[in-house]
């Protein structure tokens, strides 16, 4: 029984060895020369061209201007504006508030009665030092006199002609003058300090004059520019207290968003730069007038407003590596008519369309005409071509090829699987 499987394997062994033969040996398929249909593809002739490069972003409206109402002075409102209630509109210049002005008012006065006191006195000072003078001027003269009646009474009395008695009432007399002068001079000497003090008070008198005209000044709030009133903290009889916040509202003459754009699409929006100028320094001076700004409310995109771009803002975000551009609108209160028009107001959203300078002899042909850096050209003899290429950046569902292509060329638009270089094509120029 074990032998049965040996008998078995030479005929087998000679089939397998058999077969392999004919295998090897047998003819391979008949070639056949020529070649298939051609295939018929719509292609683009691309050529250079100028473009305005465009950005979007988005963001949340804010007012260009706003107001911080902050009490300055102590006291009971008294007057409030029928019109300063949240949300609504104000002109410049027009008065919203006012605060007792009583202890002020009197405050002025009393000033104003101390700095007329104070000249009072400072007259009565000037006619005192004109009267001393002029008594110090007799009281000289009455000293020369005694003086000299003192020196005629020595000399009698050396004589033996004149009692020791009158020289003693003489010394005396001339002693009581030169007294008198002195006290006069000294009056005299002490007119200036007497003056330096009066014009001290003066000072002192007129600067609270100033103090209490600024404090009546502040009693009142006049809106410095027209805006929508957003908060109010103060209402009749209640007693407001310096520092504290009683208005905030919003301008109404123009409206900024900051606009957060990719630093490449930033730098194309600026157009070429000269040689040697870099992003800081154009930022520095931008050239707004070369980018046009619209926006548009995101509840409402039919709605367009003109805008301009006026600043950046901060500095570049290193994380997001974006550029804070702020965007502004003048009047954005003109036209509104809610609710087929609505105003920009705070906090609206808004889409922000950008359209930087022009950039001349650029290509570009459809984002599906790119495969993975490469391109499909219909060669001259309209056979396929797989050529690779340098893509710079999309818009507009096109990208700008900056290497790899010349005007003239022919790219295939149509994607056909398998692509197979050399392959036969019938060319349809696609309509732009």
């Amino acid at each position: 029984m074990r032998l049965a499987p040996l008998l078995a394997l030479p005929p087998i062994a000679l089939g397998i060895a058999a077969a392999v033969w004919m295998i090897s040996s047998a003819p391979g398929p008949a070639q056949i020369e020529g070649s298939g249909p051609a295939l018929p593809v719509r292609v683009m002739t691309v050529a250079a061209a100028d473009l305005r490069p465009t950005a979007t972003a988005w963001g949340n409206l804010r007012a260009a201007d706003t107001w911080v109402a902050v009490a300055e002075v102590q006291g009971e409102v008294i007057w409030r504006h029928s019109n300063l209630e949240p949300g609504r509109l104000i002109p410049a210049g027009t008065e919203v508030l006012r605060i007792d002005p009583a202890d002020y008012e009197l405050a002025l006065a009393q000033s104003q009665a101390d700095l007329a006191a104070l000249d009072a006195e400072s007259a009565q000072l000037t006619a005192e030092a004109e009267n001393t003078d002029r008594i110090l001027e007799l009281e000289r003269a009455r000293l020369a006199l005694a003086e000299a009646e003192l020196a005629r009474t020595r000399t009698l009395a050396q004589q033996g002609t004149a009692p020791q008695s009158r020289v003693d009432e003489a010394e005396r007399a001339t002693l009581l003058a030169r007294r008198t002068v002195a006290e006069l001079e000294n009056a005299m000497a002490l007119i200036p300090s007497r003056e330096a003090r009066i014009a001290a008070q003066v000072a002192r008198s007129e600067a609270a004059i100033d103090r209490a005209r600024r404090a009546l000044d502040r009693t009142t709030l006049t809106t410095p520019f027209g805006m929508r009133v957003t908060e109010v903290n103060a209402e009749l009889f209640q007693t407001v207290s310096p520092g504290q916040v009683v208005i905030r509202a919003d301008g109404i003459a123009a409206a900024e968003v900051v606009a957060h754009l990719p630093i490449g699409s930033f730098r194309r929006l600026l157009g070429d730069a000269p040689e040697g100028i870099t992003l800081a320094d154009m930022m520095r001076d931008l050239p707004a007038t070369q980018i046009e700004v619209t926006l548009s409310p995101l509840s409402d995109p039919t709605q367009i407003w003109t805008a301009r771009v006026v600043r950046i803002e901060g500095a570049l975000d290193a994380r997001a590596r974006t550029v804070p551009v702020v965007v502004r609108v003048d009047d954005p209160y003109e036209g509104a008519d809610p609710p087929q028009r609505l105003p920009l107001v705070p906090n609206m959203q808004v889409q922000i369309a950008f359209s930087g300078a022009s950039m001349s002899g650029l290509i570009a042909i459809p984002e599906a005409a790119l495969h993975g850096g490469m391109v499909r050209i219909a060669s001259a003899d309209n056979r396929l071509e797989l050529r690779p290429v340098t893509a710079g950046f999309a818009q507009d569902g096109s990208v700008i090829i900056t290497d790899g292509l010349a005007p003239g060329d022919r790219v295939m638009i149509d994607d056909i699987a398998p692509a197979i270089p050399g392959m036969t094509l019938t060319p349809v120029e696609a309509a732009r």
